[in-house]
């Protein structure tokens, strides 16, 4: 059953209407029904396309939230057969919050990493909502290494909040882990990619998203901090996130712009949500093509380019 955003009403109420009417036409004449039903989803397809392709920043964080929104396993099991994902840290414990390991993309051995939020209650508590404690990203490193060792590219799917900020965390050195991951995504000898899928929230983020190139999906964010806590930060009042959505410049557009990002994946009419198969072949094409791209470069050109892209962020040309 499709969830709505607020937003996306007055689509729900055309929708509504043509799933009436398309019941009313199985029971029915369909016949006399038919030019009402193609006049009116023509009507909602229009509306829908024409609300998506003008949301603000603090719509776009809507959508990259929502509920339906395809995460980590969803495009896992889409692109990448016999997936084994690695477990545990070798000093703490397990996190689910991350999940990394290897499998076949599209006849090549790969290793990925990303975050995965959950899509039941069980399943986000389970997963922290994506929120990952020091473990976690020590995990990440742990693969990556493994990654190296065995010259496998790496591609980090990226989707969360930001780091888990409680106090367990903080007391197994949250900040180091999370350095450490940066480090390790920036020292990688072998081809990285990064796709933020929905929310890329701060040092969660980048600790795996520190790639030779950064995709990102048409309606994700990327920020350095939640619109919620840039508003309280700013303003000390978190009911102002929508003003801080939109000039933190966090959409996927703004990014493109100032060079953060290095390409858009266009995502199907009303967010990936609505056709999770598709976003997931768009994903797949454009990770196969910068992956192509990066392939025929030595170590030393990898990391020479990598630090390059991300020293040259802000600089004029």
């Amino acid at each position: 059953m499709q969830s709505y955003l607020d937003f996306e009403k007055p689509v729900a109420e055309l929708e509504a209407k043509v799933q009436e009417l398309r019941q009313l036409a199985a029971q029915g004449d369909a016949v006399a029904i038919g030019e009402e039903l193609a006049r009116l989803e023509a009507k909602a397809e229009k509306a829908l396309a024409d609300l998506y392709a003008n949301l603000t920043p603090w719509q776009k964080t809507q959508v990259a939230r929502h509920p339906q929104r395809p995460h980590f396993n969803d495009y896992v099991k889409s692109l990448v057969k016999d997936f084994t994902p690695l477990s545990g840290d070798r000093q703490f414990g397990e996190d689910a919050a991350i999940i990394g390991g290897f499998g076949w993309f599209r006849g090549r051995a790969i290793c990925v990493i990303g975050q995965e939020k959950g899509s039941d209650t069980a399943a986000r508590i389970r997963h922290n909502f994506g929120m990952a404690r020091p473990e976690g990203y020590r995990k990440a490193v742990r693969v990556m290494e493994l990654a190296n060792r065995f010259n496998l590219p790496v591609v980090s799917l990226v989707d969360t909040p930001g780091a888990f900020p409680g106090v367990d965390a903080e007391e197994r050195g949250q900040a180091e882990a999370i350095a450490r991951a940066t480090d390790a995504s920036l020292a990688l000898r072998v081809p990285n990619i990064a796709v933020i899928l929905g929310e890329g929230g701060s040092g969660g983020a980048i600790a795996i998203a520190s790639s030779n190139a950064v995709l990102m999906l048409e309606h994700a964010i990327y920020t350095v901090a939640s619109p919620e806590a840039s508003a309280s930060i700013l303003w000390r009042d978190s009911a102002r996130a929508e003003d801080a959505a939109t000039n933190m410049k966090i959409t996927a557009q703004d990014l493109l712009k100032f060079g953060i990002i290095d390409k858009i994946i266009v995502e199907p009419v009303g967010g990936a949500h609505r056709d999770p198969d598709a976003a997931a072949v768009a994903a797949g094409d454009a990770i196969a093509e910068a992956l192509k791209e990066f392939e025929q470069m030595s170590a030393d050109e990898l990391r020479t380019a990598r630090a390059d892209k991300f020293l040259n962020i802000g600089r004029k040309a």
